[in-house]
């Protein structure tokens, strides 16, 4: 009987079979492909990473003392000078050159002062002619003392005329002799220290108004490190802590420390347009990083990291190995025999890179980086290679 039906129905039987097959394979779990990292054991820093610039530390800008005529400097950036050293000299600037009015203004007004003088000469004689006439009756008792006190003081004003005729003179053939700075009186410049010369900034001669900035000079030997940090990020840091300089040209890190940090704060506009409040960290280098400081000049970037905290025996975990639970604490997915098992961690300090676990997680554990939405507690995983 059976064997009848089983002929009757083979081909429904079948393809049931074939159907039912299907089925299983569509829905039966499949392992999902995962990227995997490992808790480990090892060195981890936390600190603040900012790019800041190269600088001397003894850094001095000469300028011209005084309104003149600048000889060339002849000086070059890297060149050696001795604290005192001549830079170079200054000199009064030529005259304007005069035009053919004022020339002939200056004709003019020459003419007259000596008009002037001629005619302060006359009255001067005659009123010293006067007075030694007076000073004859007053001897007689033929004269007050009045007048005789008058004619004095008319050769008194005499005299005055006259010198001041012949000063206008003098004044006016100064003009138009046209004196050049060749013979006037030199003012050396000197270098206030001793170091190289970092740049040149006014080179060529001419005419220079006082206070103009001529050349920098510094020590390269003696360099330091300046990084502007955020205001709320530099409150973190203190004189002293170890700094780890980067990205400076070289193929291992310099190492410094925090000398100090400037309690002036100024107003910065980011690239994004973000006003920024930045506070300037000086940071001196160590004596191990000192010669290779020494290739650094002023004015070099670098990338410093202030380090806060650091480790040598940290229990580390991949960033990308954490997500938020649903309570907000932080959870990771570990490879337990091929399944993934979400687990609640705690975490103590965090970088770029790893944080560190307090509790939680075993040294040599196998954790899922970067897990998606997709993947549950106790779903199937295949490591991907």
């Amino acid at each position: 009987m059976m064997l009848h039906f089983l002929k009757r129905w083979r081909w429904a039987i079948s393809i049931a079979a074939i159907m039912l097959a299907g089925f299983v394979y569509a829905f039966w779990p499949t392992s999902l492909s995962v990227d995997v990292a490992t808790v480990s054991r090892g060195a981890m820093h936390v600190g603040v990473t900012d790019d800041g610039v190269t600088r001397a530390e003894e850094y001095y800008v000469v300028s011209a003392p005084v309104t003149g005529y600048l000889d060339r400097i002849e000086l070059e950036a890297g060149d050696r000078v001795e604290p005192g050293a001549l830079i170079t000299t200054m000199r009064g600037r030529p005259a304007t050159p005069l035009d053919r009015r004022s020339a002939e203004e200056l004709r003019g007004a020459l003419a007259a002062a000596r008009a002037s003088v001629s005619s302060a000469e006359a009255t001067l004689g005659q009123a010293r002619r006067d007075l030694a006439r007076a000073e004859e009756l007053a001897r007689r008792g033929f004269l007050p003392r009045a007048q005789l006190e008058a004619t004095r003081t008319r050769v008194a004003t005499a005299e005055g005329a006259l010198a001041q005729g012949r000063a206008e003179a003098a004044r006016i053939r100064a003009a138009m002799g046209q004196p050049s700075a060749a013979g006037a009186v030199q003012v050396p410049v000197y270098s206030p220290a001793g170091g190289s010369v970092m740049s040149v900034i006014n080179e060529s001669e001419g005419v220079i108004l006082e206070g103009t900035q001529l050349m920098t000079i510094g020590d390269p030997d003696r360099i330091e490190a300046v990084v502007d940090l955020l205001s709320r990020e530099a409150v973190r840091i203190s004189p002293g802590d170890p700094v780890r300089i980067s990205q400076w040209g070289g193929a291992e890190p310099l190492m410094g420390r925090v000398e100090r940090i400037e309690p002036f704060g100024r107003l910065k506009i980011s690239a994004l347009g973000i006003e920024e409040q930045r506070v300037n960290v000086i940071i001196s280098f160590t004596e191990a990083s000192r010669s290779a400081a020494a290739r650094l000049g002023h004015g070099y970037q670098i990338d410093a990291t202030i380090i806060l905290w650091s480790s040598d025996d940290a229990l580390r975990l991949p960033i990308g190995a954490m997500f938020r639970g649903g309570d907000g604490e932080w959870r990771v997915f570990v490879d337990d025999g091929g399944r993934a098992r979400e687990r609640e961690i705690v975490i103590g300090h965090l970088n770029d890179e790893f944080a560190e676990v307090l509790s939680g997680l075993d040294e040599g554990e196998t954790v899922i980086l970067n897990p998606g939405n997709a993947l549950e507690d106790g779903d199937p995983i295949s490591i991907r290679r």
